[in-house]
């Protein structure tokens, strides 16, 4: 396994694709993303409960794990395998650094 990465038979066999159209801010019509960008993922479409960037509890319906190399800010659109459409609401670098763990970014999504 490559320091830094989720291995790339977990991706492989049990990832799938979603597409992530990064935040880019508030623009006069709402929020303005970035353009999409389609990458393998682990999905957990278990809901869950998590606190946003503000400190309120919210509920997660799906997370996501990707690589660390992917950018997907809070405020992020998501689109998911089956077609729903989530957006980021936290997000956790979970880096292993030298240590041969399979580090990875958290995505929880509403």
């Amino acid at each position: 396994m490559a320091r830094g990465r989720i291995p790339g038979w977990m991706l492989t066999q049990l990832g799938q694709d979603v597409t992530i159209e990064p935040y880019l801010g508030s623009g006069s019509f709402g929020p303005v993303w970035g353009p999409p960008v389609t990458v393998r993922a682990l999905v957990d479409n278990r809901r869950r409960r998590v606190r946003s960037a503000s400190g309120t509890e919210v509920i997660s319906e799906s997370t996501i794990r990707v690589q660390l190399t992917v950018t997907c800010p809070v405020g992020s659109r998501v689109t998911l395998p089956d077609g729903r459409t989530g957006v980021a609401i936290t997000n956790a670098r979970h880096d292993g650094g030298t240590v041969r763990v399979p580090s990875h970014l958290e995505v929880a999504l509403t």
